[in-house]
Order: structure tokens, then C-alpha cells, then sequence
């Protein structure tokens, strides 16, 4: 066999083992790519995805996109040539396993903290439009969890309603760290609290709940590092009592990060107009009580998703511009907000068509 012909078949054969060796070789290693874009103002699965009864609401057009991005599920076990696919692949990202799936987080784990962000977002997108609209909203400190092995289990229950902490009002969730960690590890501390089962009763009869009960729980030893400090075992959150019913029908969809889309899709839906003029805009970001927008991953893969599907305007969150504007799509413009009330300044300009003044994205942020 000549020597060149030789040669060739032993790298073609080397070419065929490495192939196949990286198809067996396992890497720790997860792929992000674009999800689907879903217009908040429209339909999903045959069912609107904002369902408003008990208020008047008033005909929309245009899009409000909220994004998504697609993962690889936690148990996948990628191999070396869909990694290096991936890393090639314009329009997909190749992060490590442990970005997405912290600590060897479960797929059932992580599907479930993703559901309960969601519903938080909701719940958050909700309060901010209203106060949007001067519509009020009964809202109220909560438990949000109690953990296993502190001193609150059994004692405090998911729901309960914190009214004080050793005689001092609760009006924030912060507020009850602060009152408890002003105790030492193994004082005593005194909640005051409407039990879950009296507030839910009261809310279904439409009445406020009055009857209380005393709380008394021996503070526990911090198990993380530095000075002592006193905990009992419990996170606070925020519930809240809304005027009328706003459903947001969306399966299959997780995270914090339609908070923005879904609250602009409310207040669109709440009053005459149309924030768009008939645009396609679509965005991202977490959004808080008090209309701050967050930044939320996968920025780049949520731009491309909207480019695809038709979006002119991307509302970004202020932190992940920077990330954005490196690979931004051709045709889309990346608005940069900080606030539900930027977003609404920015549509305001969108729908008019003076966009020379939009606060645009670049690299610097």
C-alpha cells in the first residue's frame, strides 16, 4: 500500500475513534437555547393568557412578548461532540452543569423552585400594575417557609400572618430578621400572628381577620460563619388581597423572569389604548413590589428567541445590557430599564415613533 494511501487511512481511522470516543465521553457541561415568546396580550393553548373578571378591560394589539429559554433537563448527561456542536452553534449557549443545577439540585427541585418563583412573579407583576393604576391592594407579612429542624417548625405554619415580633409591628418582610436577630441564640422571642387557617376563612368570607395568638419560640444558633446570630427557622414574605381576579394562564413555564411582561400586559389590559400603537415589543426581567426590574440569564438567548419571532423592541434589564449588546440581533433594538415606569416611558416613545430618545443598550451597560 503506498505510503500516502497509508497515511490517510490512519488518520481517517483515528478521525472515525476520536468521533466515536466523544460520543461515549460524558462532559460536565448543560446547553441554553432560545425558548418560546409568548404575547401576554394574546392567546396560549387556546386560552387568553391575561384573564381579568370583576373590572372592565379594553381591547389590546400589538405584542408584549414575555421570553423563555430552553435548558437541557438536570439528569442529561451531554457527551464531548454535542458540547463542542454547541460552543460552535450561534444561537445556543454551552454553560457548566452546575450554572443551571447548583449544589446536584434534582430536576424535580429545581422544576419546583422554578414554579414557586413563577407564581412570586405573578403575584409581584399584579401589585405593581395596580399601584400603576392607584387601584389598591391589601397586602400583608407572611410566612413563606418554615424549615425543617428549627426552632419555628411546628410552631409557625406556611401562611401564618406576622402582625408583630415582641410587640413591635411588622410592615416588611425584612422587618422580622431584624427583630429577631435582635435577640442572642436561645432568648426567647414572642410572634404575634393570624394562624393561616383564620386568614384564608377570613379572606373567603371577605372579612378581616381579628383573632390572634402569642407565639413564643427559643431562638437557635446561626450555622453560618461569623458573629452568633438568632434565627428561628422561617423566611417572610408578602400576600395580598386584589380588588378583582387576574388569572395569568401559562403552563409549562417557570422562573422569575416574565415579572415585567406580565405587569405591562395587566395595565395594557386595564386601560383604553394600547401601550404598543400596535408594535412588537417583548422583554424580560424580574419585577418586585415596588416596580424594580431585575436581571434575569440567558439574556442572549431571550433576544434571538424574540428576534425570531418578530420583535422590533426588547426591553432589557439595566444589569444584563452589557451581556445583550454584545450579539444583538439584527433588527432589534435593546431598551434599557430599571423600573416599570421606564418601560412605560419607553413604550410611550415606541407606540408615538419618536425613538430617537430611548435609552438604548451598550456594551458599557
Amino acid at each position: 500500500m503506498p505510503r500516502r494511501t497509508a497515511t490517510m487511512l490512519a488518520s481517517t481511522l483515528m478521525l472515525i475513534a476520536l468521533l466515536c470516543a466523544g460520543v461515549f465521553i460524558d462532559v460536565p457541561y448543560s446547553e441554553m437555547s432560545p425558548g418560546p415568546t409568548v404575547n401576554t396580550l394574546g392567546e396560549h393553548a387556546g386560552e387568553p393568557v391575561l384573564q381579568v373578571s370583576g373590572r372592565k378591560t379594553y381591547p389590546t394589539t400589538g405584542h408584549l412578548n414575555m421570553t423563555t429559554v430552553r435548558v437541557t433537563s438536570a439528569d442529561y448527561r451531554m457527551n464531548l461532540v454535542e458540547a463542542v456542536y454547541g460552543w460552535l452553534a450561534h444561537d445556543n449557549k454551552i454553560v457548566p452543569h452546575d450554572t443551571l443545577y447548583p449544589d446536584g439540585k434534582t430536576e424535580e427541585q429545581s422544576t419546583q423552585e422554578n414554579a414557586e418563583e413563577f407564581s412570586q412573579s405573578q403575584e409581584s407583576a399584579k401589585v405593581v400594575a395596580l399601584k400603576e393604576l392607584d387601584i389598591p391592594v391589601k397586602s400583608w407579612v407572611i410566612v413563606s417557609t418554615v424549615l425543617k429542624g428549627t426552632p419555628a417548625e411546628g410552631e409557625l405554619h406556611a401562611g401564618d400572618v406576622i402582625k408583630s415580633v415582641d410587640g413591635t409591628v411588622v410592615k416588611a418582610p425584612e422587618d422580622v430578621a431584624k427583630l429577631v436577630t435582635r435577640h442572642k441564640p436561645g432568648e426567647k422571642v414572642v410572634f404575634t400572628i393570624v394562624p393561616a387557617k383564620e386568614q384564608a376563612a377570613a379572606e373567603k368570607a371577605n372579612r378581616t381577620a381579628t383573632r390572634t395568638e402569642d407565639v413564643t419560640i427559643t431562638t437557635d444558633k446561626s450555622d453560618d460563619t461569623g458573629e452568633a446570630r438568632a434565627i428561628v427557622g422561617i423566611s417572610a414574605g408578602t400576600d395580598h388581597t386584589f380588588p378583582f381576579t387576574i388569572d395569568i394562564k401559562l403552563a409549562d413555564v417557570g422562573g422569575p423572569s416574565a415579572g415585567l411582561m406580565f405587569a405591562l400586559g395587566i395595565v395594557d389590559k386595564l386601560t383604553p389604548g394600547n401601550l404598543t400603537g400596535g408594535r412588537f415589543v417583548a422583554g424580560t426581567g424580574t419585577i418586585d413590589d415596588e416596580g424594580t426590574v431585575g436581571p434575569i440569564g440567558g439574556i442572549e438567548m431571550k433576544t434571538v428567541g424574540a428576534r425570531d419571532k418578530g420583535a422590533r423592541y426588547f426591553l432589557t434589564p439595566k444589569e444584563n445590557c452589557a451581556a445583550a449588546a454584545k450579539d444583538t440581533p439584527d433588527g432589534l433594538t435593546l431598551v434599557k430599564v430599571h423600573t416599570i415606569d421606564d418601560a412605560l416611558d419607553a413604550l410611550k416613545d415606541i407606540r408615538s415613533g419618536d425613538t430617537a430618545g430611548l435609552p438604548k443598550c451598550t456594551s458599557k451597560g
